[in-house]
């Protein structure tokens, strides 16, 4: 019976031991990288996940399509947007590239009036866009009073082009 204890004790020892040597130590880079971001300097920034799957309009209220992705160079600039236009519920749409600068983000909601289903005015959707990762804090139009944008990720996006324009741009392909 001693001999089994004694075995129990010593096992237990050594798989302390183990488990100990496993417990992550706060040194090095690993201590430097939860101290250099601090919440308050990431307030204003917007999520990449939200981004993607964006509706995006003209500066007619035309729904464009939506964006299908982003694309960064080595240093994560956003570089270019990639966006799916065309076709009817994803059947027949292609890819098109333009650049970053010249998509523009409404943190506003589109505002819809008249019938529904009918394009939105666009005397009544704010008029403020922004290419920064700062949300938009002008007041909301009164049909959209209820809502409150999204601090993490604008509501929409615009590109001034035509559907014909963009079905007429060379298609994207990711090449491997």
């Amino acid at each position: 019976m001693l001999k089994h204890i004694t075995a129990g004790l010593a096992a237990s020892a050594l798989l302390a031991t183990v488990a100990f040597a496993q417990t992550p130590t706060a040194t090095g880079d690993r201590a430097n990288m939860s101290t250099t971001i601090s919440e308050q300097s990431l307030q204003g920034s917007w999520r990449a996940s939200k981004i993607v799957g964006l509706s995006i309009y003209n500066n007619d209220n035309e729904n464009l399509g939506s964006i299908n992705d982003l694309l960064t160079d080595k240093n994560g600039n956003i570089k270019a947007v990639v966006l799916s236009v065309g076709g009817f519920l994803g059947v027949g749409s292609h890819y098109v590239a333009v650049p970053f600068e010249k998509v523009k983000f409404s943190s506003e909601p589109v505002a819809y009036t008249g019938a529904a289903g009918a394009p939105p005015a666009m005397g009544n959707r704010p008029s403020t866009t922004t290419t920064t990762g700062a949300a938009s804090s002008n007041s909301q139009p009164a049909s959209a009073a209820g809502s409150k944008p999204n601090p993490w990720y604008p509501d929409h996006a615009l590109f001034n082009a035509t559907k014909d324009e963009l079905k007429a741009m060379p298609e994207f392909n990711y090449s491997t």
